[in-house]
């Protein structure tokens, strides 16, 4: 739940990198709670609960989505590769599924590597 939180509190946050874990455990709790409410809103015959949902999580995926796409050494214009049918949600899978530049690059410091304490 931590990387929910830590996603949301950088919701419009489109520099730096994002490891794989973060964007999948993000990833996850969005998925869930999206099932949740869209259950709930077929139950109560009231789907826009689940589209208020899907609007306000919107500008935080994308935000996650450049960041980890960052890790990888990669622009954030990659995201529009998903807009090519089929082929373009693979090569995202692949994108977003692949481990992290080592070291720094361009978009900053590695994330999965610790901090040198002086």
């Amino acid at each position: 739940m931590s990387w929910f939180i830590e996603a949301l509190k950088k919701y419009a946050v489109f520099s730096g990198r994002a490891r794989r874990k973060e964007y999948w455990m993000y990833t996850l709790f969005v998925s869930i709670i999206y099932i949740v409410l869209a259950i709930v809103s077929a139950a109560a015959k009231q789907p826009l609960i689940a589209v208020v949902f899907y609007l306000a999580i919107l500008l935080p995926s994308l935000a996650v989505t450049v960041r980890r796409l960052h890790d990888t050494n990669r622009t954030g214009w990659w995201v529009l590769i998903g807009l090519v049918p089929l082929v373009g949600a693979i090569v995202m899978l692949v994108f977003l599924c692949s481990d992290s530049e080592p070291g720094a690059n361009k978009y900053g410091p590695n994330p999965k590597e610790a901090p040198v304490l002086v």
